[in-house]
């Protein structure tokens, strides 16, 4: 009968399961050794780490600030000194009466004796001017309004 059990489907069944437990008991037994050995070393190296982390954010973080800050500031310096350039460069040109006539006559509209000044006024600034010649054609209560609307536009500049 033993030899019969032996190859009985029961039996083998048994077996199987057996030898599975076997092996699976095995693999969890080696990973818990492992797990067991490192989980402490993990630990440890973990908390160094985070350590380590929150110990340089503050002063890493600044210096990146600074230096930020420090090319900004060279920017600005080097943007200065253009404008002084400028500056001393339209100065030295004020110097000169040539110049100086020139930008007399352009800005203030002077003319020399004998010579006869003129004006000469903006093409679309007429076409503008002719489209207000419109607002005879409206009743008088858009102008009314149109004057309104004007005056508010105005105060909000």
């Amino acid at each position: 009968m033993t030899g019969r059990d032996r190859f009985s489907t029961a039996t083998r069944i048994r077996i199987i399961g057996e030898q599975t437990a076997a092996r699976v008991y095995r693999s969890q037994t080696k990973r818990q050794a492992r797990r067991s050995r490192l989980t402490g070393r993990a630990a440890l190296l973990a908390m160094v780490l985070c350590s380590l982390v929150v110990a340089l954010a503050y002063p890493i973080r600044q210096y990146v600030a600074q230096r930020a800050e420090i090319a900004d500031l060279r920017q600005e310096r080097e943007a200065t000194r253009q404008r002084v350039e400028d500056l001393r460069d339209l100065k030295a040109r004020w110097q000169d009466d040539a110049f100086a006539e020139q930008q007399i006559r352009l800005r203030l509209h002077y003319v020399m004796p004998g010579e006869t000044g003129f004006v000469v006024i903006d093409p679309d600034a007429a076409k503008q001017a002719r489209t207000d010649v419109g607002a005879a054609d409206r009743p008088w209560y858009r102008n009314v309004w149109a004057a309104v609307d004007k005056a508010d536009a105005a105060r909000r500049q």
